[in-house]
C-alpha cells in the first residue's frame, strides 16, 4: 500500500459532514457539557511532569494530552490502515516510487500557542532534531538529507520507507525557536509545551492534568472548553470513575463490564474495541540467563493456557487469543501466514514442553527445573499493580510455568517505575504490546529489530524490549523494508515466520485493540463500528480527531 495525497483538502468541511453518533436520551444539556468540560482518564498511577511528546515515558504521553498539544502531519486511521489519511499539517504528501523520498507540502495560516507562525522551517526542524537525537527517535527512522524550500519540505533516506509510511507522516511538530534553545531536548522535561493543537496546559499535578482552548485555531474551534486528564491508580478506580460518570472516556480493562459499567447507565454507556493487527505478550529479557536459551521459552510457549488468559484475564472480550505458532492474529492476519504454518496452533502440552527441556540439557528435579549450568530456573514476571488484566495473565502464567518446575514470582510494580524499568531493559519478564500496522512486519519489527536494540541500561526505545539480537531476523526485516515487489515481501515474512517459531523472543498471548470506554450523556459524535473514523483510544494520535467531532448532548 502506497499512501499518497496529492490533492489539499479542507480538512474542517470534511469534518463537518462527517456523520456523528446519536445523541443520548437526555431531557436537557448536563452541566458539565453545558460548561464545555470533558473528563478523560487513564489508570496510570501519579505522574512526573514531563509534557515531551516524542517520549512514550512522559505523562503527556501516558494521559494523551499531547495530541491535542501537538499535532502531526497526516492523520491516519489505525482501524482502517489502507485508508489514505486526513490532511493535517501537511496538505499534500507524495512519496517517490522507491519509497526513498518524500516531499511534504505544508500548511499556510497555522500559529503555535505562543502566537509564532508554524512555517516549513519548523518541520524540517523537527526532523532534523529527530535525525541528531536518536533518543528521541524511537521508531529509529533512518533519515538522510532535509531540505526546505519556501512551504515545501523534501526527506530523503538511504533505504525505502515502505514500512514507516505511516509513522513518518504521524511525527508531530515542535517549535524550532524553543525547542533549539533547549540544552538536551531528549532529557529536558518540557514544562511548558507550546503546539499548534487547539489546547493548551492550564496546570498539572500527579494526579490531574488540564488543558483549554486556544482562542485561535486553524480549523473551527473545538466545542469542548476545557479537558481534565486524571490519572487513577489502577483499573478499578478507573473504572469506578467511569461507573458514575466522574470520567468520560478512558481505555481501560473492565473484568465484569456489563454490570459494573453498561449496567450503570445503559443509554449512555458505550464501549468499542476495534481489533487491530498487533499483539501482546510476554515479552522476556533474552539479555539473561536462562531466558537467553531459547528452547526454555519455547518451552514456556508450549505450557501457557492462552483460553484462560483470554476468558480469565481479558474477560472474554478484550484481547483476543492468539494461538498460531507465528504469533499472527487471526483472522485478521490469516492472509500472512505461511502454507507451511497455516492452521498450526499452540495447545498446552506439558510433556512435550518437558522433552524440549530435557534436550536442552535442562532438569527437572522434582518441582524444580534446573538449568544446564545447574541452577534452579526462577525469574521475576512484572507489570502496573493497576493493570489487573496483566496481573491476572502473570498468575495464569505463573501457574502454568510452575507445571515445568518454573519458579515465578510476580512484582506487581509501580506504573512510572515499571516503564522506565522496561525501556532500560531492566526486568526479566513483563506482558507487554507490539505496534501495530497493516502487515504483520511492525509485530516482528516490535519483538526482533536489530536497528531498535540498545543495551541494557540505554532508555529510549520503541520495540524490541526484551533487547533480542538475531541478525537473520534483522535482515529479513531489512529485506522486507525494501523489497519491491509484494513476492519479495512475502519471501521476508516467511522467514520471520520461522525464526519466530524457532526463537520464540516473545510468547504471544493474545491480539491487540484500539478500543476505548465513553460516555454519550454530555458528548455526542464518538466513533463507532458504524462510524469508525477513529480509534476510540484517548492515547492515540486520533484523540484529536474525535474530540473536534465531539458536540454538547
Amino acid at each position: 500500500m502506497k499512501i499518497t495525497r496529492s490533492v489539499a483538502l479542507a480538512v474542517s468541511a470534511a469534518l463537518a459532514v462527517t456523520g456523528l453518533a446519536a445523541c443520548g436520551s437526555g431531557s436537557g444539556t448536563s452541566a458539565a457539557a453545558s460548561s464545555g468540560v470533558l473528563n478523560v482518564g487513564m489508570p496510570n498511577g501519579p505522574q512526573t511532569e514531563n509534557h515531551n511528546p516524542f517520549l512514550t515515558s512522559s505523562a503527556a504521553s501516558s494521559l494523551g494530552y499531547r495530541r491535542v498539544i501537538y499535532e502531526p502531519l497526516v492523520m491516519t486511521n489505525v482501524v482502517k490502515p489502507t485508508e489514505t489519511g486526513k490532511p493535517w499539517l501537511a496538505t499534500k504528501w507524495e512519496w517517490s516510487t522507491d519509497y526513498r523520498t518524500l516531499t511534504l507540502t505544508i500548511r499556510d495560516g497555522v500559529t503555535w500557542s505562543d502566537g509564532q507562525p508554524m512555517s516549513a522551517k519548523d518541520v524540517a526542524y523537527t526532523f532534523g532534531l529527530l535525525k541528531k537525537t536518536p533518543a528521541l527517535n524511537i521508531d529509529a527512522i533512518p533519515y538522510g538529507d532535509i531540505s526546505q524550500s519556501g512551504n515545501l519540505v523534501t526527506l530523503t533516506f538511504p533505504k525505502p520507507q515502505f514500512v514507516n509510511q505511516v509513522k513518518i507522516l504521524n511525527i508531530v511538530v515542535v517549535p524550532e525557536h524553543l525547542w533549539s534553545k533547549m540544552s538536551d531536548p531528549a532529557t529536558d522535561p518540557v514544562k511548558n509545551p507550546v503546539g499548534t493543537g487547539p489546547y493548551t496546559l492550564k496546570t498539572f499535578t500527579p494526579q490531574t492534568t488540564t488543558v483549554v482552548l486556544r482562542d485561535k485555531y486553524w480549523q473551527d474551534l473545538p466545542k469542548v472548553k476545557e479537558i481534565r486528564y486524571t490519572s487513577y491508580t489502577d483499573n478499578n478506580a478507573q473504572t469506578t470513575a467511569l461507573a458514575n460518570g466522574s470520567a468520560e472516556w478512558s481505555f481501560v480493562f473492565i473484568p465484569n463490564y456489563q454490570a459494573v459499567y453498561i449496567d450503570k447507565d445503559p443509554a449512555h454507556h458505550k464501549l468499542w474495541f476495534p481489533a487491530v493487527l498487533g499483539i501482546h505478550g510476554l515479552f522476556v529479557n533474552t539479555t539473561k540467563a536462562p531466558l537467553d536459551n531459547p528452547a526454555l521459552r519455547r518451552a514456556m510457549a508450549m505450557v501457557i493456557n492462552r483460553d484462560d488468559i483470554f476468558k480469565q484475564g481479558e474477560a472474554g472480550y478484550f484481547y483476543p487469543k492468539v494461538d498460531s505458532v507465528t504469533g499472527i492474529p487471526t483472522p485478521a492476519g490469516e492472509k500472512f501466514i505461511s502454507a507451511e504454518h497455516k492452521g498450526k496452533t499452540f495447545s498446552v502440552d506439558v510433556e512435550a514442553a518437558k522433552k524440549e527441556l530435557t534436550g536442552a540439557g535442562f532438569k527437572l528435579d522434582g518441582n524444580t527445573l534446573t538449568d544446564p549450568s545447574g541452577k534452579p530456573v526462577t525469574f521475576t514476571l512484572s507489570n502496573p499493580a493497576g493493570w489487573s488484566d496483566y496481573i491476572t495473565d502473570l498468575e495464569i502464567i505463573k501457574d502454568n510455568l510452575s507445571k515445568i518446575g518454573i519458579q515465578a514470582k510476580i512484582d506487581k510494580a509501580n506504573e512510572d517505575a515499571w516503564t522506565t524499568g522496561i525501556d532500560a531493559g531492566n526486568f526479566e519478564a513483563s506482558m507487554h504490546w507490539t505496534n501495530s500496522g497493516a502487515t504483520p512486519y511492525d509485530i516482528y519489527q516490535s519483538m526482533m529489530d536489530g536497528a531498535l536494540y540498545k543495551p541494557v541500561g540505554s532508555p529510549g526505545v520503541n520495540g524490541n524490549w526484551g533487547r533480542y539480537r538475531n541478525a537473520a531476523a534483522t535482515a529479513a526485516l531489512e529485506q522486507y523494508a525494501g523489497a519491491a515487489d509484494d513476492a519479495a515481501r512475502t519471501a521476508a515474512l516467511n522467514t520471520l515466520q520461522q525464526i519466530m517459531i524457532k526463537e520464540m523472543p516473545v510468547i504471544v498471548t493474545s491480539a491487540a485493540n484500539a478500543g476505548g470506554e465513553y460516555s454519550t450523556k454530555n458528548w455526542v459524535g464518538w466513533p463507532d463500528e458504524q462510524n469508525p473514523y477513529a480509534p476510540a483510544q484517548p492515547t492515540l494520535i486520533n484523540a484529536l480527531d474525535i474530540i473536534l467531532h465531539l458536540r454538547p448532548a
